[in-house]
């Protein structure tokens, strides 16, 4: 019997840190500061940012919702991320993705004050979270889905970890993290044209499906016992639902969940923990800027 990995218990016992870590700021003068800057009317990414702007308020932690239009240019997103750069009430900065096609994204993050960068996505950042450098920003959703597994009690030491993905979101940086001193897990980045991914998956202990296709990992992928942390989250078409649609993972739920000894369900696994470890992030960049 597999045990699920109850993604929104374990987000709010790290918002309500949070909260403790929060209130210790203010007692030392120190309100810390998040901006969300969004450009163009995507209805996904409205809804994410007014959900990180309502966890703000309900830790006290400042936070200022910038939206902008579609036909923003680049030089003018620009001079709003200097201006949130030179703010000292802004310890955090977070620029919505994807921006329109016409907006350079990866200009925008290097254009970010590395110490303000709380997605973790500047080269300063990748750098430290290479090095094992603590004072570096861990993307948020690799960085909520370690919690999950120590939440979970898994051990990764000497475990055979499959990555599948190699995004700077998550892949890349979750097989870092995987292999980095404390984790100690054997760590393999696949994808989706590696020869015979099937196989390459059923050697692992732990599995981590990051590759954005619905319900791609079959149970003839995992073998007995192991791990998955499921981070796909794909809009499928269901005639049965209101929406017109239902949200299912990159790992075929009801198939695999047998064969587990913990899984992460779609919705509700990795996708709590995101916010809450831009909270976590946040938090820390406001404890080294001051």
């Amino acid at each position: 019997m597999s045990s699920v990995i109850d993604g929104k218990a374990v987000a709010a016992a790290v918002l309500e840190e949070c909260r403790s870590e929060v209130a210790e700021l203010k007692a030392k003068g120190i309100t810390p500061g998040l901006a969300v800057v969004l450009v163009g009317d995507d209805p996904a990414s409205h809804v994410y940012v007014g959900s990180k702007d309502r966890t703000c308020g309900d830790l006290g932690i400042y936070s200022r919702k910038i939206v902008l239009p579609a036909e923003t240019t680049q030089q003018e997103l620009l001079s709003v991320v200097q201006e949130l750069n030179a703010d000292p009430a802004i310890h955090g900065i977070l620029v919505q993705s994807p921006p329109p096609k016409h907006i350079d994204e990866e200009a925008i993050i290097r254009a970010l004050d590395p110490r303000k960068d709380v997605d973790g996505f500047h080269p300063e950042n990748v750098a430290k979270l290479a090095l094992e450098d603590k004072t570096g920003f861990v993307p948020c959703t690799p960085a909520g889905s370690m919690r999950l597994l120590a939440a979970a009690g898994v051990k990764t030491a000497g475990a055979e970890a499959v990555v599948i993905g190699r995004s700077m979101i998550v892949g890349k940086p979750m097989a870092l993290l995987l292999m980095a001193k404390g984790s100690d897990a054997t760590v393999t980045v696949a994808h989706s044209r590696s020869k015979d991914l099937a196989a390459i998956c059923r050697r692992a202990d732990i599995i981590v499906a990051a590759v954005g296709r619905p319900e791609m990992v079959k149970a003839d992928w995992v073998k007995e016992g192991a791990v998955v942390i499921d981070v796909g989250i794909n809009r499928i078409d269901d005639a049965s639902k209101k929406s017109g649609y239902r949200l299912v993972g990159d790992v075929a739920y009801e198939e695999v969940a047998p064969k587990c000894s913990a899984i992460t369900p779609v919705p509700g696994g990795v996708g709590p923990m995101t916010i809450a470890m831009l909270m976590k992030n946040t938090l820390q960049a406001a404890r080294q800027i001051g």
